[in-house]
């Protein structure tokens, strides 16, 4: 990186961290005041220095452990929520003094980053991260429509705890004064994010709502001073000393701590580790699709609870990634995560030099900062949804939890979230369709080259026979479906096979239905098969085995096959078996005549090839040729079978045909006296005749009508092989 990149780089971390301070910044102060609330007005400051303790060790620890580029963290509803519930609860007891309470919080706080950090260990947080879009895009709406509800109040001023519904027909209660800051700083940071990027719009924005606040002070003296002042933060003791004294008593009550009254700190502790992890990588979700990064959940919520603990032992308040502070960031100019370090140097530099100035910050300023950025977080492209059958359920989750992030809350939204994520996956499951294809025995064969009058039985019972190749989750939203399919060829076909080479799930439901199935097979007499089950799934499950222990591969009739090819073999042998269809004697040899290729041919002809020939045999196992190998030589095959494969670079072979007695192979260096292009293995005990084309043309030359006659027997098989496979390419391409 050049020197030039890396200051630009550098100022861009330092304007992003700015800029998301200042909109973390009072939220964060709000959240702490909100937490110490039942303790009285005299712990705010406590309260104040607490909230920003907390965003200084977690924006500090994560650029140094490796946390997401532009995640800020610090304290947030979540926190204040059960933090403020479980103060309120200890001062409802009335058995543990005031002043030690906050020593109870801090207890909380070590507690849900120790227990962030097993969580994070353990892998829980990869489950989050699977939350589609829509959800993720309505939870940013519903934060965004929460903001705007909490904002507006403040940006027309209106007094404390007043229903925003009813403020907005109470006109006399809006202050013309926050309106007027409010706006200006609405109108600023509009005007900086469509004119300039060198500085930060919500920078921009505060700037000129703090000068338009000191511009109204000037008619108006009431705002020159803290006291009893409405628009602005108000005064918070932020000196060094306050907060080392601060600290330093918060330990020296560690020794009066109730170790019996420590239990209460379990349920708490959990519930605020749960939503705080939710709010991190919630966040870290939204982030990615800003950045087009990928988030680690584990690491992040190591990181998380490091930090946490940290901010427990200064006696902050536990935090979590913020979504508004850091989409700020990243808007800002925010390249690494030198700007997430930048929030908790600034935090620091502004809780010791800038105490006094941040409670001159106005309110409404502030307010009209968040709405701007609660407007940036709404995709209003999500109406677009509404044009299109296919995505209307999509804008209908978007919609659920905004209601449920405004009615409720975000983290109740959450869990909306989730279930609407799952009601997606079920909707995208069993809309898809779990048949990958549909063939039939006439339209697929196995490698075994067959016989003529063999082919014609087996082309004619092929519409006994059905193989339906499954793919994706088989579950209780598909099977079903997978029924519906079979339903009408079960009085029809005899064998019907599932393919489930490409299946990813197997569950209760559909082993269940595929028992179903196999009642309704049997009582037509006949056979459920299964073809290419996977031994181990990507979830772990041992799908064969599961069937087995199902109670569903005990029946006589169902068969299990390693593959399609061994599949339809069996299947092939067995028709051919009931139809009675002369097979080949495997005990004895072959002659001549009898070798489909010379079929036909007078016996001058087959006297003069006979001249040719010599008989070779073969064990089980041993090659007949090689890959590469230079041979002139055709053979036929008068008893055995042998396995042409091709040779695969990681030592392993595919399985091209299978050549039965009676049958012909090696014609392409027979004609072309080239390298052979595959393997030649005998399957078993095997007799060939072998005709090499030096022998051929020496016994041609003296009838050369045998040449002309062999070859074109010899173009006919090759063309008729080649017809077939065209007709099977052409129906895995239909299919």
């Amino acid at each position: 990186m050049t020197a030039k990149n890396y200051f630009s780089n550098l100022t861009g971390d330092f304007l992003g961290g700015t800029a998301a301070l200042l909109v973390a910044l009072p939220s964060t102060i709000a959240y702490g005041l909100m937490s110490f609330a039942s303790l009285g007005p005299q712990y705010a400051s406590m309260a104040a220095i607490g909230a920003i303790l907390g965003t200084i060790p977690l924006c500090l620890i994560a650029p140094l452990f490796g946390g997401v580029k532009g995640l800020v963290s610090a304290p947030t509803a979540a926190t204040a929520a059960v933090i403020s519930v479980f103060v309120a609860e200890l001062v409802k007891r009335g058995n543990i003094p005031i002043d030690v309470i906050p020593v109870y919080v801090t207890m909380l706080c070590l507690f849900a980053g120790l227990l962030q950090i097993i969580i994070g260990n353990f892998g829980g947080g990869k489950f989050i991260k699977y939350i589609p879009y829509p959800v993720i895009t309505g939870y940013l709406s519903g934060l965004s429509v929460l903001v705007l509800i909490g904002q507006l109040p403040k940006l027309i001023g209106l007094p404390k705890d007043t229903n925003l519904i009813n403020g907005i027909f109470m006109v006399g209660y809006w202050k013309w004064e926050s309106i007027t800051i409010g706006c200006i700083t609405i109108l600023f940071m509009a005007l900086a994010r469509r004119y300039t990027k060198k500085v930060p719009a919500v920078i921009v924005g505060l700037v000129a709502g703090f000068i338009t606040y000191w511009l109204i002070a000037i008619v108006d003296p009431a705002l020159r001073t803290l006291d009893n002042n409405h628009y602005v933060l108000g005064e918070i003791s932020t000196s060094a000393s306050a907060i080392m004294a601060n600290v330093t008593h918060r330990w020296a009550l560690f020794q009066y701590l109730n170790f019996d009254a420590l239990k209460t700190v379990l349920v708490p502790g959990m519930t605020l580790t749960l939503l705080l992890s939710i709010n991190t990588l919630n966040t870290c979700i939204v982030l990615d699709a800003v950045t087009y990064a990928h988030h680690d959940p584990k690491k992040e919520l190591m990181v998380q609870g490091l930090g946490n603990i940290a901010t427990g032992l200064f006696c902050g308040i536990p935090g979590a990634g913020i979504l508004t502070s850091s989409i700020e960031n990243i808007r800002s100019g925010g390249k690494t995560s030198k700007s997430v370090l930048f929030v908790g140097i600034n935090s620091l530099i502004v809780l010791l030099l800038f105490g006094k100035f941040v409670a001159w910050i106005p309110l409404p300023a502030l307010a009209g900062i968040l709405i701007m950025v609660a407007f940036s977080l709404i995709d209003f492209t999500i109406f677009s949804m509404l044009k299109h059958r296919s995505t209307v359920f999509d804008f209908i989750v978007i919609l659920t939890v905004v209601i449920a992030a405004a009615e409720l809350d975000l983290i109740k939204a959450a869990g909306v979230g989730i279930s609407m994520a799952i009601l997606l996956f079920l909707k995208e499951q069993m809309g898809a369709t779990v048949i990958r294809r549909k063939l039939f025995g006439n339209q697929v064969f196995s490698k075994k080259v067959r016989m003529a009058h063999e082919r014609d039985v087996l082309e004619n019972k092929g519409t006994e026979t059905i193989i339906i190749q499954l793919h994706g989750q088989l579950f209780f939203g598909t099977t079903d479906q997978l029924f519906s399919k079979l339903e009408p060829y079960f009085s029809t076909c005899k064998f019907i096979v599932l393919d489930m080479h490409r299946i990813q799930s197997v569950d209760y439901t559909a082993a269940n239905m595929l028992k179903k199935i196999l009642v309704r097979i049997v009582e037509n007499n006949g056979y459920l098969i299964f073809s290419s089950i996977p031994e181990v799934l990507s979830t772990g499950q041992n799908p064969k085995k599961y069937l087995k222990d199902f109670g569903l591969l005990h029946n006589d009739r169902v068969k299990l096959f390693d593959d399609l090819d061994t599949t339809l073999a069996w299947i092939e042998d067995k028709v051919l078996l009931d139809e009675n269809v002369h097979k080949f004697d495997n005990n004895r040899f072959l002659d001549l005549a009898e070798i489909e290729f010379f079929t036909g041919f007078s016996e001058n002809f087959l006297d003069t090839i006979r001249l040719c020939l010599i008989e070779k045999k073969y064990n089980a196992g041993e090659y007949i040729f090689r890959t590469n190998e230079e041979s002139d030589e055709i053979y036929f095959v008068r008893q055995g079978n042998i396995k042409i494969e091709l040779p695969l670079n990681d030592g392993k072979h595919f399985h091209l045909q299978t050549i039965c007695m009676g049958g012909i192979f090696g014609e392409g260096a027979f004609i072309g006296t080239v390298t052979r292009s595959a393997d030649a293995l005998s399957v078993d005990e095997t007799d060939l005749y072998v005709l090499s084309r030096d022998k051929f043309n020496q016994a041609t030359k003296l009838h050369p009508e045998v040449a002309g006659v062999f070859f074109e027997r010899l173009a006919l098989i090759i063309a008729n092989r080649l017809r077939q496979a065209n007709v099977e390419l052409k129906v895995f391409q239909e299919n």
